[in-house]
This record gives structure tokens, sequence and C-alpha cells, in this order.
């Protein structure tokens, strides 16, 4: 699947969020929290309500890829159309958490935002670079994966599920560690970096040390024109939903765990007798561990 067709326009807004400039990011934030609101608004109305320019509203949405004002919002009145029949939320979902909202308005948002960051990011996802990145994997001699924070969490994820079927892995969440382990890196490894933003400094430079290794190198983040995304050599893009209330390390996480859940599975199915038996071992191992269950009385 090509990578930019298969981005709806609310998609195509969030990966651009963090190149444009702070008038075109103004109205960027009000399209993502209500579209449906800005499908029926003028383009002057618009410029009003983001304290901006009509010429900005122009630079922004020629930016998400229209020639026109009518066709961005066109589309956008299909897509909050379309995901609020398949999913059949009412609109007030798509708006942001408030102080106001229940516990049961705060279940229904996150889960509505989630279940669409994972519909998103399977749309959006590039098979053919899965493939590469899946092969990549599971020739390496080794797999060294690096994040920050909600990242680190992730790549923990990833490097306890590749050592449960047998491979060499390694998960670092602390920079200088993970920039002395790449330093040593070869031709026949592999890492991977995973930030949301793809800007966040410590992981580019975990990147480059690598790459100058000769090691391969496999991004996954929301953003692909981002220092990180341009020196990858296998791209991952994820298409998380964010807001003031849900900032990247919310919001990424779920469609980045979604990511390496599909990398996993790609990888042990290359080698699925030994990765079937490791994973039974494992499993056997922890489960000796486990305390019996007594009936209750």
């Amino acid at each position: 699947m090509n990578e930019e067709s298969s981005r709806t326009v609310l998609v195509r807004i969030r990966a651009i969020l963090p190149a444009l400039r702070p008038s075109e990011r103004a109205i960027a934030e009000v399209v993502l929290a209500e579209p449906s609101k800005v499908a029926t608004m003028s383009i002057g109305d618009l410029a009003e309500q983001c304290g901006t320019s009509t010429t900005s509203v122009v630079r922004f949405y020629k930016k998400v890829g229209y020639a026109g004002y009518s066709e961005f919002r066109l589309d956008l009145a299909r897509e909050a159309t379309r995901e609020s029949v398949v999913n059949n939320v009412p609109a007030d979902v798509y708006e942001d958490i408030d102080k106001s909202d229940s516990l049961q308005d705060v279940v229904s948002k996150i889960a509505f935002n989630e279940s669409m960051s994972i519909a998103d990011t399977a749309q959006l996802l590039d098979v053919g670079k899965l493939e590469e990145a899946v092969a990549a994997i599971s020739g390496a001699r080794r797999t060294e994966v690096f994040g920050v924070g909600a990242g680190a969490l992730v790549g923990q994820d990833l490097q306890q599920k590749l050592h449960r079927i047998g491979k060499v892995a390694f998960s670092w969440s602390e920079a200088h560690a993970a920039w002395t382990s790449a330093s040593l890196l070869d031709s026949t490894c592999v890492v991977v970096a995973i930030s949301h933003s793809g800007t966040t400094m410590d992981t580019v430079e975990f990147l480059r040390i690598a790459k100058s290794a000769g090691a391969t190198a496999i991004v996954i983040s929301n953003h692909a024109d981002s220092p990180l995304g341009r020196e990858a050599d296998i791209l991952l893009s994820t298409a998380a939903r964010e807001t003031p209330f849900r900032p990247g390390a919310l919001g990424s996480r779920i469609a980045q765990m979604m990511v390496i859940d599909v990398l996993f599975v790609g990888v042990a199915q290359r080698s699925y007798d030994a990765s079937i038996s490791a994973l039974r071992k494992t499993h056997a191992a922890i489960q000796s561990r486990r305390l019996p269950q007594t009936p209750r009385k």
C-alpha cells in the first residue's frame, strides 16, 4: 500500500503537525479537534477562529495536499462522517477530555481515540516496509532497541518478545549506554529507534551512531518528515491521535504497540517451528513458578 495515498485528511494533518508554522499549527489543532464543525466553516470564519489570516489557511490546506479549500472541506466532512458512522459514536466523543466529563465520558473518549489510532495505523502501515523490517530482524545477529519515556516502554516490550523466541535483543532506556552499545554494532546488526515526534535528540543520535557502525536502522514514528524519520533505512509510520489532554506519551503508545506486535509476529513466522518451541518452553518456565489454585470454600 502506498503510504501517502492511504492517508486520510486527518492522518495527513497529524503527520505534518511538527513541521507547521505556529499559525498553521493553530489551524491544524482546531481542525483535528472539530473536523465536522470546520467542514461547515468558510475560509474567513476558520481564519478568525484560529486568530490567523486567510493566507495562513490557504498555506495550511496546500501543505496537507489540497489545491482548493472546498476540496479540503469536503474530505473533512467525509472523514468525520465515516468515523462517526463506522464506530457508531456521537460527535462529542471527538472532543478532548474536559474537567466536567464523567468517568464514563473519559472511558468513551479514550476507547474511541485509541481504537482509531490502531485503525489509522493499520491503514497507513506500508506492508512492503514492514516485510523489509521483518527480514532485517530475522537475519540479524543482534537487535538493539532504544526509546525515551513511553518509547522506552514500547522498546522493552519488543526486546522481551524477541528474546522469548530466541533472538538476541537488547533494549536501552539510558542514552549513554545506548550510544556506547550502538558504536560496537556492525552490518550484521539491526537497531530499532522509537519516537512519536521523531525529534528526540538522544534517539536521533543513537540512530546516527548505529548507522555509522554499519547497522540497519528501523524507525517507528508518527512523523516521517522528522530528523529521525529522515535517518531511517526502514520507516514504519504510526497514526496516533493526540490532543492537549492526551499528549504523545499516551496517544502514541497504543499505535506503537500495534506495530511492535505485527513486527514480532512477522519475525516469529519466519522461523515458525523454532518460535513455537521457544514460546512453549518459556511459558512452561513461567507456569512452574505459579502458585496452585485452591478451590474456594
